[in-house]
């Protein structure tokens, strides 16, 4: 006699048994966080929290991709719509509960980790920056990302502008340039670098919270900045709203390498970005399609190759079906391999 197997949804309910597995859960839907960071997160010892990640990797729920010496994990994306909402019963069990809270405010320390290990590097940098991104990327990387001409009447945003570099080989060009940076020593930088061109705005704000207007730009700029934006799919969705139906986003940056001393000198939080990784980011934040190519090599660089990726803004908001965290605020879409 057969008996017949039990359903796949029993298999998952059995990683969701335990309160633990559920907190690294919740954690995982909304961060890609390595396992050091969960064991910070959830103050468990590193062999409990493996041990936990394992359990849910196999039934289905994490997915994980290497990064150097370490992995990154996150929730999947892809669950069947009954597992989906197996999820969602758990999750608003676990996410009233006092742990949970503990663990979010964790997770605010674990990322502004990230950002001073950034923040450091640029404090001490700005005066030397041309040289050291010269050195590791070629002093013509800006030029080559221009895949077009600028128009006199266009509004081009650089998001991430460091030390104004960038504006000022658009601000002659354009009809006008806003320049956003969060690094009080790069802003000030700019602001002495730019002073000759009255056309361009300067702005102390976070890619991931733009200080700009909605519908406002023709062209959004990401020149070799999204490898520090702690969450780059805040920062891709940011762009989407601030750009005109019919804008362009055009992002410059690293392909995929395994440079752990870019991390390590230079305050690197992201070791570059593939196709496969941003496609969700675009999607999730209504960018219908984009192209996305690597750059000719700079023979006197010694850094990674750099890709450029285009995205256009149709005059369609982005998507509603998105779901909501705990602030009625669209969740954003985890950076996967």
């Amino acid at each position: 006699m057969n008996i017949p197997s039990a359903p796949p949804i029993f298999h998952r309910m059995t990683a969701l048994a335990d309160t633990t597995r559920s907190r690294v859960l919740l954690v995982l839907e909304r961060h890609e966080l390595t396992v050091n960071e969960i064991r910070s997160v959830l103050q468990l010892p590193q062999s409990t929290v493996s041990r936990h990640l394992k359990v849910l990797a196999d039934h289905g729920w994490v997915v994980s991709r290497p990064e150097g010496t370490s992995r990154r994990y996150r929730m999947t994306d892809k669950l069947e719509p009954s597992t989906r909402r197996l999820w969602h019963l758990v999750r608003e069990q676990v996410v009233a509960t006092s742990a949970a809270a503990q663990d979010a405010r964790r997770v605010q320390s674990v990322l502004a980790h990230r950002r001073t290990r950034s923040q450091k590097f640029f404090s001490s940098a700005a005066g030397q920056w041309d040289r050291l991104r010269g050195e590791l990327f070629g002093s013509r990387a800006d030029i080559m990302g221009f895949l077009g001409l600028i128009d006199e009447s266009w509004t081009v945003g650089d998001l991430g502008c460091g030390n104004g570099q960038l504006s000022e080989l658009i601000a002659p060009y354009a009809g006008s340039v806003v320049a956003v940076d969060d690094s009080p020593a790069m802003i000030a930088a700019a602001r002495k670098r730019l002073v000759p061109f009255d056309n361009v705005s300067i702005r102390a704000g976070s890619l991931e919270a733009l200080p700009i207007d909605d519908a406002s730009l023709d062209v959004a700029l990401v020149f070799l900045v999204l490898h520090y934006v702690v969450e780059p799919e805040l920062a891709i969705i940011e762009a989407h709203r601030v750009l005109k139906p019919g804008g362009r986003l055009i992002i410059m940056d690293m392909m995929p390498h395994d440079r752990q001393d870019l991390a390590d000198e230079m305050g690197h939080v992201w070791r570059g970005f593939s196709e496969d990784q941003l496609a969700g980011l675009l999607q999730s934040a209504g960018f219908p399609g984009w192209r996305y190519r690597p750059l000719p090599a700079d023979a006197s660089a010694r850094g990674p190759t750099l890709f450029t990726l285009v995205a256009r803004r149709t005059g369609i908001a982005r998507p509603n079906e998105l779901e909501t965290d705990a602030a009625g605020k669209p969740a954003p879409f985890v950076l996967s391999a």
